[in-house]
């Protein structure tokens, strides 16, 4: 049995008082861990506490970004081992926002991507595509490029300790969300690329209404999931959608 992964990223959000209750019912409703791992990659300022409330649980915790560089004068950054050292053990790193909003390149990603497991952690790998470029049929284009870019510097053989998420740009915080096929498809294609045995999640809008149908396509380990994640149920709920059906 391949055990499966939902990984909540929390994005800009939060605050003690209310991640306190959401680190609270998550804990106390999170399915078994030997069916479904559960991790939270929460804001660099809530670590501390999502650490500390996650200890001697089940449940992992990751951060959202990690600096490439180890150290030096990069003011604002956090290097991979300052997270390392707290015992994180994710970090999210290509993640469409920050190729997007903060002009992070291919190189730089796999920079990152290098970095993280330098530090001893395990990477979440993001790809995807735009709508325009699902539209100009250029979505396995798009997807090999950032994944050839990681490959190249990193080796094939790093994905034994990376997880792979395809995050299609145009289904993020849209409400719209790739077709159980289509999520598949792109899935397939990534999957005759990578080790056996490496973890492809989902992340695009998943929902407890479509996370057991999306889950449930041969190719599909899991999922990244965001503005759900804020909501204890909702989160819950997909995490268990995520041990139907699991396959050996």
């Amino acid at each position: 049995m391949r055990r499966r992964l939902v990984a909540g990223n929390w994005k800009m959000h939060g605050s003690r008082a209310a991640n306190s209750a959401l680190l609270d019912a998550i804990v106390a409703g999170a399915p078994a861990a030997k069916a479904v791992e559960c991790a939270i990659c929460a804001p660099f300022p809530y670590l501390g506490q999502v650490a500390e409330r996650l200890a001697g649980t089940a449940i992992a915790w990751g951060a959202q970004n990690a600096s490439e560089h180890a150290q030096g004068a990069y003011t604002g950054e956090v290097s991979a081992q300052m997270l390392a050292e707290f015992g994180c053990r994710y970090v999210i790193v290509g993640h469409s926002e920050r190729r997007q909003l903060y002009g992070e390149s291919d190189a730089t990603v796999a920079a990152k991507f290098v970095a993280v497991q330098a530090a001893g952690m395990m990477p979440i790998l993001c790809v995807g595509e735009t709508l325009l470029e699902r539209e100009a049929g250029r979505t396995e284009e798009v997807v090999r490029r950032q994944l050839d870019v990681v490959l190249s510097k990193a080796g094939t053989q790093a994905l034994a300790t990376a997880v792979l998420a395809y995050e299609p740009v145009w289904a993020i915080g849209t409400g719209r969300t790739a077709s159980p096929v289509q999520a598949q498809a792109v899935h397939a294609f990534l999957r005759a690329k990578v080790l056996p045995g490496t973890r492809l999640l989902y992340g695009g809008s998943v929902k407890p209404d479509n996370a057991e149908a999306i889950f449930a396509m041969p190719d599909v380990d899991g999922g990244l999931i965001g503005g759900a994640s804020l909501v204890a149920a909702e989160f819950l709920a997909i995490a268990r959608g995520a041990t139907k059906g699991l396959r050996q």
